[in-house]
């Protein structure tokens, strides 16, 4: 059995749930056993990628515990629900061991508007089963949780289009 392990893609740049989905593609082509969660996100709205998992792996169960709409402010009760229920499942799923590789997108940007609190996250990874690799993804990643992980990435905006007026375009950031 290998052990599996903690992988955080967080910063200001684009690029973090396209790395994991880009994991993604690599363990299933090795035959691994995945399973992706996405806060935030809704399945009114699939981004390209998840369109394309759908497709051409039907068998990988792609939840998404969104409303799909940007918070700002205080989360309506309906958020903080969905966002509970969507933990259990993951810490679920995660500590199971029925699992190879547990995506959980847009994590970081969950707590930090305070759909789920640094504890559950810290919960989260003592739970996770030894053979499954976790990976957490997000803008805003707690220091906390980027001690206790093994493999760290940040991403950094340099320059982007829509500081220019350019719009999000489909295919590309969505």
């Amino acid at each position: 059995m290998q052990k599996g392990l903690v992988e955080v893609y967080t910063g200001n740049g684009k690029g973090k749930t396209t790395s994991a989905f880009g994991l993604v593609l690599r363990a299933l082509g090795r035959g691994k056993r995945v399973i992706i969660f996405q806060f935030i996100k809704s399945s009114d709205f699939p981004s390209g990628e998840v369109i394309a998992l759908k497709k051409a792996f039907p068998e990988v169960e792609i939840i998404q515990g969104g409303s799909g709409r940007f918070i700002k402010g205080s989360p309506t009760e309906e958020d903080i629900s969905m966002a509970k229920n969507l933990y259990k499942k993951v810490v679920q799923s995660a500590s199971s061991g029925e699992y190879d590789i547990v995506i959980v997108d847009e994590i970081f940007p969950a707590y930090n508007v305070g759909l789920i609190t640094l504890e559950e996250i810290l919960e989260l990874i003592e739970k996770k089963a030894d053979n499954t690799e976790l990976v957490l993804t997000g803008r805003g990643a707690p220091e906390e949780v980027i001690r206790l992980s093994h493999l760290v990435t940040e991403m950094r905006e340099i320059k982007h289009p829509y500081k220019e007026g350019v719009k999000a375009r489909m295919g590309i950031e969505y």
